[in-house]
């Protein structure tokens, strides 16, 4: 054989196996295309315009003007919110695919540009994207700062709260003066938050002034994270800020800041002064204590975790508590009967000769029946806070791509006629006969969320619920004035509220006028 022709075979020779593997490859990949199943399609949803989508569609009443939807395009669609896909759910069954059946995929939040501004980065419990950090943090508060037994270490700062609304409200009904009642609640709930945040490590004669900066701050960050952004929904525009609404929040972070790092210092100096094994009389002195102890795990917890956690506290423990005592008290003074038959049970438990003290609350279950009710009708956050699946996935024969921006309709899928008899009275005694509690499992009723990112707050704002509208129906009856209406519209933002101040008239019914002071 000449060498021309030698070469030439000793070359096919050597390339037949990689054709082969190659061919082979290909084969493969048509017969893979050919044979896979096709993708579900996104959900319906309504149309909208280029670039933009549906955000000029929007409604202030997000949480009806998704109802109203959903009754066109069904219990899950699609919203284009600028660039960013968001799908909304409306019924109890989508709700457990994703809270429970895919808990872990959507277990990350979708963080408004606001809220980073504020939480430090995104630190707290709310919005840290799952992971190692947030189950130290999470453990850490729910474990150590807001179990029983811490919880009931600050009871006497909560009477303490208490005792001063109930003085208040005794010296306005004398004068026979109308109370704003939101107003009164918020400032009750500020008080009683600050000193269980800090109230045994700041000085006493700078609570006031630190109180006054206080409620400003968190007035204004309620209102900074209940606008919409459109920074959130075209982040390539995010570097303009165009509404101000994140430079607005930087200024309230800092604020806020300010007040966390007077606090701070004021703890250190008691700390240098006491021994280190004192007990802890305020939250902040628990945190600090955590982080001391943690400093060399493998996530230690920072300053910065510190004081996004306050943020956490300052906002669940005030306006949501707020909101939904205001609901309550607008729903029973409209209905009478019902306040009526909330006294009757605290008179047989209590008596008229007493005050409501929080050994009292697990024998008052109509109370608590109450407060249930008030969440199922007005669900402090009525499309909870938005979820985010780490990975493209199915909900109801729908794909969801990844990173989607997810709302839970809770607001409707409380009031699901499906679901609840007469859904949208108030009717506290369907919750006697009924095992719903707080804890998610039931995904009919969600006031708190479910799977692993409920609420961390709820044993709080059970207490502080519950033991505040104990004592308003026990201490008082209630009375519209003259010229006035209760008016239970609902206000759509980042959390539910009367749109509608509730202004009502305390008239005093205890036995003895020494039980007021």
């Amino acid at each position: 054989m000449d060498p021309i022709s030698y070469l030439f075979l000793d070359k096919t020779t050597n390339l037949a196996p990689h054709a082969i593997l190659i061919l082979t490859a290909i084969l493969s990949i048509l017969w893979y295309l050919f044979k896979r199943q096709p993708q579900p399609p996104l959900p319906p949803g309504p149309r909208g315009l280029p670039i933009v989508g549906n955000l000029p569609f929007l409604e202030p009443e997000l949480h009806t003007y998704f109802t109203n939807l959903a009754q066109i395009h069904g219990p899950i669609f699609k919203l284009n919110l600028g660039s960013k896909v968001t799908v909304v759910v409306n019924s109890l069954s989508l709700g457990r695919e994703i809270l429970k059946d895919q808990d872990i995929n959507f277990s990350n939040r979708d963080v408004p540009l606001t809220a980073r501004a504020l939480t430090y980065g995104g630190l707290d419990i709310v919005w840290l994207p799952y992971g190692a950090d947030w189950r130290m943090l999470r453990k850490v508060c729910v474990l150590k700062l807001l179990s029983r037994k811490t919880l009931d270490s600050f009871y006497e700062l909560r009477r303490k709260e208490i005792r001063e609304i109930t003085r208040y409200l005794y010296e306005q009904s004398r004068k026979k003066s109308p109370v704003n009642v939101g107003d009164q609640l918020f400032l009750t709930m500020m008080n009683l938050t600050m000193n269980m945040l800090w109230g045994g490590s700041v000085e006493a004669e700078e609570m006031e002034s630190v109180g006054t900066e206080f409620k400003g701050v968190i007035c204004e960050i309620v209102r900074l994270l209940g606008e919409p952004n459109v920074s959130d929904f075209i982040p390539w525009l995010a570097r303009f800020d165009l509404q101000g609404l994140v430079k607005k929040m930087r200024v309230c972070a800092l604020e806020l800041d300010a007040i966390f790092d007077r606090a701070i210092k004021q703890m250190q100096k008691l700390k240098s002064r006491d021994d280190d094994d004192v007990e802890c009389k305020d939250f902040l002195q628990h945190l600090m204590k955590l982080k001391d102890q943690e400093a060399d795990s493998e996530v230690p917890i920072t300053v910065n975790h510190i004081k996004a956690v306050l943020v956490d506290m300052v906002i669940g423990g005030t306006d949501t508590s707020t909101n939904t005592i205001e609901f309550a008290m607008a729903e029973l003074i409209s209905k009478p009967e019902l306040m009526k038959r909330g006294q009757q049970e605290l008179d047989e438990v209590v008596g008229k000769d007493n005050v409501v003290e929080e050994s009292h609350i697990p024998r008052l279950p109509y109370i608590l029946a109450i407060m249930k009710e008030t969440l199922r009708l007005h669900p402090t956050i009525p499309l909870l806070v938005p979820h985010r699946p780490t990975e493209t996935t199915v909900v109801g024969g729908y794909t969801v791509p990844k990173d989607t921006k997810i709302f839970i309709n809770v607001w409707f899928i409380h009031r699901d006629p499906n679901v609840w008899e007469n859904p949208t009275e108030f009717r506290p005694e369907r919750f006697l006969n009924k095992s719903c509690d707080f804890t998610g499992t039931d995904y009919s009723y969600l006031p708190f969320g479910s799977g692993r990112r409920i609420c961390a707050g709820i044993a709080l704002a059970e207490r502080m619920v519950l033991y505040t509208l104990a004592t308003l129906l026990h201490s008082f009856d209630w009375k519209i004035p003259e010229g006035r209406v209760v008016d239970l519209e609902e206000k759509f933002g980042i959390v539910l509220k009367l749109k509608t101040p509730l202004i009502a008239l305390p008239v005093p019914r205890l036995s003895d006028s020494n039980l007021y002071l």
